[in-house]
């Protein structure tokens, strides 16, 4: 055997092993330092980790607060009922991501099969409603009106059914106590998305995956409040999922229950004749377009007129609240959000908003007072009053010659305000305004509360318009690439106004303000605006934020926040303008334009005040204005598309006075406001009072009565039927 020397292969040994001892020490310095970084440095906060990955919580939804009226009747409370929900995130192990079994389940419950998936469908941009907008590792609910039936197949075939319940559930319930509807006012209730529950992660009030929160109206104004506190009991268990201890229980804290100023019958009163008076208004016709009137929808407010309390607030066309409880179907949003349903989830008391037409002439009357116009100045209520080669009319080209602004607004004189705005607009200038522009009609319509929010405790209030020249430069430069690509010298009405628009659109013309002067033009109001303004001129002066809240009561009932009125302002005039005022107001109702509606009202005991509005909207049939107020309350009505102020809205508001007031041959409702709050239970329940039914049974009219009425109605000298 031949020896190969040592020397041979010494250095190429040598070097293997070098080698192979580098990555080997290279090896145990990476684990141990990985061993190092997961045990010593970030080793609690795996501990932790690990430790969580042991723990299960099962969580325990908190009863929502109720939503009273003022004297304890719940216009939102809750109910037990057998909910059947789904677990998207076991169905979405399956082969099939669940649909054998929602298909089966489909069956159970009577429902088609495309409805009971698109509950379990998550929202996306992509993805059409319904669809489940919460947290898809909540269970979704199916239905909430499951039968005892339904839910024992469920449970009693549980291998067919997996990831599905049938549990017995609080779910929120909108009674529509004595079918009062309520529901802008109330809003509705939808699970909580991821988003929400993020953004609320550092908050005095987070949510959990369970909850369900308000999204409009009181229940989103007051959800912190009426939400509660889920309860959540944490246990420890094993590898195998066996509880061997509980680690923490937080028990459930309920809602608080929140009392308004909303009196339910009151509720009904407001409801039931604003969709009387749309319907009597389809019934009319309407000679201007030769067709009947549309009446499309309506809103009507009733507040008090010393506090700002909301008594009542109604908005047509309404919808059920109850259709969004355990998710809301396909067939029912499409009712409440189609091009088709006319948009039943606006609060057009607060979110719909109007020229006001002649309901407005409060303000310019103030306005001209201000300016320095006498009150009981003469001024001429010529048939017309034109400017340069254009001229605006009277309505119906009536004459009243010499008056004073009293009588102005008795009889709704368009043209003395024609003639006073115009006045004005030259007196800052016109064309070419003054550096310092007094603008007291414009100036006077801010300080009156328009053009901004009222400060109801209701979100999504809209602020309206003022048309002022700030506003006028504004709209321009949003439009004016629009006008002058589009206007035509010689082309169609609309062309022309591009046209014209596209040169001065950013002036202050004089048309702009004689339109403006009686709630024509660019004005834009809402009738809580109009309520809090004709509140103000009955209380003397006082603008108060309209409330709905009047308390926050909590659960046991011993601990009471109530939520006192805030004025946020006074109206501009002098004692003794607001009292002229408030005398033509009371001769609107006794010998004006809405006369013809209050024959036999009780002027000596319960003054009444009014004023007419319909106001013209290009390309629509006119809107139906009527604002009135008492000592006591304030009452506003409009129907859009609905015709005169006096002829549509009028008479629901004298009826829903009438109710008021008991003068209609039933029971007083409510003669002087709600005061106090109701009685609490020592067990902190509220006993509520039971509500009769509205309308009543229909006494038989006496025929002498009737003559009279009609009399009254066809006597002379009641000024035009605004």
């Amino acid at each position: 055997m031949t020896n190969i020397p040592e020397t041979g292969r010494t250095p190429r040994v040598q070097i293997r092993l070098v080698i192979i001892q580098i990555l080997v020490v290279s090896l145990l310095l990476t684990l141990g330092g990985r061993l190092w970084y997961l045990q010593v440095r970030n080793g609690d906060e795996y501990a932790a980790e690990a430790s969580g990955n042991h723990v299960q919580q099962v969580v325990q939804p908190a009863v929502r607060g109720e939503i009273l009226d003022a004297r304890g009747v719940p216009l939102a409370d809750n109910e037990t009922r057998l909910v059947v929900s789904a677990s998207r995130t076991k169905l979405m192990k399956m082969p099939d991501d669940g649909e054998a079994v929602l298909t089966k389940l489909a069956q159970i419950l009577g429902m088609p099969t495309k409805s009971v998936m698109e509950k379990v469908r998550l929202c996306d941009a992509k993805t059409p409603k319904p669809c489940w907008n919460g947290s898809p590792y909540q269970p979704i609910p199916i239905t909430d009106e499951a039968t005892s039936k339904q839910a024992l197949q469920i449970r009693e075939r549980a291998e067919d059914f997996p990831g599905i319940t049938a549990e017995p559930t609080a779910v929120r319930r909108y009674p529509a106590p004595g079918k009062s509807s309520t529901s802008q006012v109330l809003g509705y209730l939808s699970p909580v998305t991821d988003e929400e529950i993020k953004k609320a992660e550092d908050s005095d009030s987070p949510f959990l995956r369970s909850d369900m929160v308000g999204r409009s109206g009181l229940e989103r104004q007051y959800d912190k409040e009426l939400r509660g506190k889920a309860g959540v009991t944490r246990y420890e268990v094993d590898n195998l999922g066996r509880v061997i201890g509980e680690a923490q229980n937080d028990k459930a804290e309920p809602g608080a229950n929140l009392v308004t100023s909303i009196d339910a019958r009151v509720q009904r009163v407001a409801e039931y004749e604003l969709n009387e008076a749309m319907k009597e208004a389809r019934k009319q016709h309407d000679r201007n377009t030769g067709t009947n009137y549309k009446a499309d929808a309506g809103a009507v407010v009733v507040m008090e007129s010393k506090t700002g309390r909301v008594v009542a607030m109604a908005s047509n066309p309404d919808y059920d609240p109850n259709a969004w409880v355990g998710g809301i179907d396909a067939k029912d949003y499409a009712k409440l959000t189609g091009k088709k349903s006319n948009y039943p989830l606006l609060n057009r008391a607060i979110q719909g908003q109007a020229a006001p037409g002649s309901i407005f002439k409060v303000i310019p009357t103030a306005a001209a007072v201000n300016a320095g116009y006498g009150f009981k100045d003469r001024y001429n209520c010529s048939s017309s009053y034109s400017i340069g080669g254009q001229v605006f009319k009277n309505f119906e080209q009536q004459n009243h010659g010499s008056i004073d602004l009293g009588r102005a607004l008795e009889v709704s004189c368009d043209t003395v305000f024609y003639a006073l705005a115009h006045d004005q607009w030259k007196k800052d200038g016109g064309n070419k305004p003054k550096k310092n522009a007094k603008d007291w009609f414009y100036k006077t319509a801010h300080q009156f509360g328009l053009g901004k929010e009222t400060g109801i405790d209701l979100p999504n209030e809209v602020t309206g318009r003022v048309p002022d020249r700030q506003w006028k430069k504004d709209y321009y430069e949003v439009n004016k690439d629009a006008w002058c690509r589009t206007g035509k010298k010689d082309g169609s009405y609309a062309q022309k106004i591009a046209y014209e628009n596209c040169l001065e659109g950013m002036k202050m013309r004089a048309g702009d303000s004689v339109n403006y002067s009686i709630g024509q033009g660019d004005t834009l109001v809402t009738p809580i605006q109009m309520a809090t303004i004709y509140a103000g001129i009955a209380n003397g002066g006082t603008l108060y934020d309209p409330s709905v809240g009047k308390a926050v009561v909590s659960p046991d009932g011993k601990t009471v926040r109530e939520i006192e009125p805030k004025a946020h302002g006074k109206l501009p005039f002098t004692k003794k303008t607001r009292d002229e005022i408030d005398e033509a107001l009371a001769g609107v109702a006794t010998r004006g334009t809405a006369a013809w509606r209050f024959g036999g009202w009780p002027q000596d005991k319960i003054p009444m005040h009014a004023k007419t509005g319909t106001a013209e909207v290009y390309g629509k049939q006119t809107t139906s204005w009527f604002a009135t107020y008492t000592k006591d309350y304030s009452v506003v009505m409009t129907i859009s598309q609905g015709g005169t102020g006096s002829g549509a809205s009028g008479p629901a508001v004298r009826k829903i006075y009438d109710a008021l007031y008991g003068l209609g041959g039933e029971k007083a409702l409510l003669p002087k406001p709600q005061t106090g709050l109701p009685k609490v239970q020592p067990d902190g329940t509220i006993d509520a009072p039971k509500i009769t039914p509205y309308p009543g049974k229909k006494k038989p009219k006496d025929p002498a009565e009737q003559q009279e009425l009609a009399a009254v109605l066809g006597g002379p000298g009641f000024g035009r039927r605004d």
